[in-house]
């Protein structure tokens, strides 16, 4: 009896921990994130906001780079004509969990962001929260850009709205088991305002543009999903799509493997290198030089951004490690 009634405790408890941990497992599933109400700001498209603006989606923030059609056969991936905010099914072979795909971001009613109030769109661009309460995937840096000024945000906003509408209705977004679970529990409301960096501050500046720039998420190695700790900005993240790779550059200040022997001149000259390229003459997209960076924006960087960007990366940790950033692939690999 002794042994009988031990062996069904035993059974109580695993079943028991079972039930608690789906449960749980349902709590996390159906809360959703955290979610605030979206403001009810109404932003004036001034001049100067619609100029910062153009400048931060085109330029700083890339934003086109993951919400418009680009042509994976040319060199710096070209936004399509036409295509610029239309939305992207992210190809499988980046190895996503699951299938990602950045949504129509222009101003057509039924398709993009033209039923959006501006209080949604902030909210979804710093909290990570879709107008209908879903959690965003995380490759969207909603977790840097709630970092991003207000005065900048409202600036987004205003020039997005002046994204012609294009009727294109881009698939929703799957996200894989357990991935699904996790992330509902990465959004969160902002704490307050948002104050721009001293514009006196360069080393200040220059953390801002990289962050608001997610430089550290491609120049970062990944194991598992997560960045490795200690690797910041040291490169190593791969990037593979068919028949081609490309490793992130080590931008870290260390002066063997990474950017600590450049001087200022030269980091800028690196970005002003790509000025004279335009769609006539962009050459095809090969191993030898197939990249992810978004040289064909970041050459517009403004000097003063440039300049604050490199006083920024001198001051984080150097760390050595060499990277091949155009490995050999085997062909039709």
């Amino acid at each position: 009896m002794a042994v009988a009634y031990s062996y069904i405790m035993k059974r109580l408890i695993v079943v028991g921990a079972a039930v608690a941990a789906l449960a749980i497992g349902t709590w996390i599933l159906t809360r959703g994130p955290a979610v605030a109400a979206p403001s009810k700001i109404k932003i004036e498209p001034t001049a100067a906001r619609l100029e910062r603006g153009k400048y931060l989606f085109e330029v700083a923030m890339d934003c086109e780079g993951c919400h418009s059609e680009r042509d994976l056969k040319k060199f710096g991936m070209p936004v399509v004509a036409g295509r610029r905010g239309v939305g992207v099914v992210m190809p499988k072979e980046l190895g996503l969990p699951g299938q990602i795909n950045p949504r129509n971001i222009t101003s057509d009613v039924e398709t993009g962001l033209g039923a959006w109030t501006d209080g949604e769109i902030l909210r979804a661009v710093r909290e990570g929260v879709s107008r209908n309460g879903r959690a965003l995937f995380p490759m969207m840096p909603y977790q840097k850009y709630a970092q991003l000024a207000d005065e900048d945000a409202y600036a987004l906003v205003a020039y997005l709205r002046t994204l012609p509408p294009v009727k294109n209705a881009v698939p929703p977004t799957k996200i894989d088991f357990p991935v699904n679970l996790l992330i509902q529990s990465v959004p969160k409301p902002l704490a307050g305002p948002v104050a721009a960096p001293d514009p006196s501050d360069k080393v200040a500046q220059g953390r801002y543009l990289t962050t608001i720039g997610s430089c550290i998420g491609c120049h970062t190695r990944e194991e598992k999903g997560a960045p490795v700790a200690g690797m910041e900005f040291a490169g190593g993240f791969a990037f593979r799509f068919p028949g081609l790779e490309v490793s992130s550059a080590n931008i870290s200040p260390d002066t063997e493997t990474g950017i600590g022997a450049w001087n200022e001149q030269r980091f800028v000259d690196k970005f002003r290198g790509y000025a004279n390229f335009n769609e006539s003459n962009l050459p095809a997209a090969v191993q030898a030089n197939f990249t992810l960076m978004p040289w064909l924006n970041f050459r517009n960087l403004r000097d003063k951004d440039l300049s604050a960007i490199y006083a920024y990366l001198r001051t984080v940790k150097p760390i050595r490690n060499q990277v091949e950033v155009h490995p050999l692939v085997a062909s039709g690999s």
